[in-house]
């Protein structure tokens, strides 16, 4: 029971304290005259990741990596067949191919690296660094090309960085309540972690599955918000970039920065389904969104009975 607490608080809290962190984010990077394009690609595109980076940080820190990595694939999962299906259900969803092709592309390369680090039994520090210099040169190359001429792909991120409100705030507000949103979500990791020990160890299950599902599901919920908005408010394409990209970001920052503070020993279930999930729902987002430019609410439909079924599945064999 007390493990259960721990959890929904963690989860509380994290979703306020990712909230603050991104709004504060954004304040400091509006009142130092950071272009819209490079707060929507880094601050808001990224940051929604936020909980899911500071989770699986605590997790292989506390050593359970089974949490740390089932988080990160549970996640990727989650963004693809539950959020993106339920953002598809309110509304289809328009996909401009020219953006998709950039990004498209890095995803399916992101997947790639991770499924040969994840298939090799452990994610060493060596290969932590390799997937932060990866990241690193994509974003590198996507503002050197924004500087060059707009692009499709770019009026996306700005996209994203229109969705939080505009009213202008001061400097040294805006950097407390980013500070403030990072302690809490900070907070909110150790709580949800220990919550899910405990839970996985009472249940008699592995920690693996409370990664792939109550805290993945948990920590995507700031990704899931925001793609809501955007559909509500018309811009489809917006939501569909801040899921590619929080994908991106889950594999190569996530994993990255995880193994690179604390060396990840890949639990040897993930092996047998949970990466070929990830990268079957990754093709099949790719699939729906060059197939007439669009998801569709049946295609949402087919999203949603895919991430029920490998719910059930997991359940069944925990």
């Amino acid at each position: 029971m007390i493990d259960g607490l721990y959890i929904l608080l963690g989860l509380a809290a994290m979703v306020v304290g990712g909230d603050l962190l991104v709004r504060g984010s954004v304040a400091v990077a509006r009142g130092l005259r950071v272009p819209p394009m490079i707060i929507g690609l880094t601050l808001v595109g990224f940051g929604t990741s936020a909980p899911e980076l500071v989770t699986s940080l605590q997790a292989a820190l506390s050593g359970s990596p089974g949490i740390a990595v089932g988080n990160v694939l549970g996640s990727n999962i989650g963004n693809v067949l539950l959020i993106l299906g339920i953002a598809a259900l309110v509304s289809s969803i328009a996909v401009d191919r020219r953006a998709l092709m950039r990004d498209g592309t890095m995803l399916l390369l992101a997947t790639g690296l991770a499924l040969w680090a994840l298939t090799s039994g452990d994610i060493g520090r060596l290969a932590g660094a390799g997937f932060i210099v990866v990241l690193g040169a994509y974003l590198t190359a996507t503002l050197v090309a924004e500087r060059r001429r707009s692009t499709a792909a770019g009026a996306v991120y700005m996209g994203e960085a229109d969705l939080l409100p505009t009213r202008p705030q001061r400097l040294w507000p805006a950097i407390l309540m980013a500070l403030a949103g990072l302690a809490l979500t900070i907070f909110g990791a150790r709580l949800l972690v220990g919550g899910a020990v405990g839970l996985a160890a009472a249940a008699g299950v592995s920690e693996t599955l409370i990664g792939l599902t109550i805290v993945a599901i948990g920590t995507s919920t700031p990704e899931l918000v925001t793609s809501v908005m955007a559909v509500r408010k018309g811009e489809g394409e917006v939501a569909f970039g801040n899921i590619i990209g929080s994908n991106i970001f889950n594999l190569l920052g996530i994993l990255g920065v995880t193994a690179l503070v604390a060396p990840i020993q890949v639990p040897a279930e993930v092996l047998e389904l949970d990466i070929w999930v990830m990268l079957g729902t990754t093709l099949l987002l790719l699939l729906f969104a060059v197939t007439g430019a669009r998801v569709s609410r049946g295609e949402a439909a087919v999203l949603l009975a895919g991430y029920a079924a490998y719910l059930g599945w997991l359940i069944l064999q925990a």
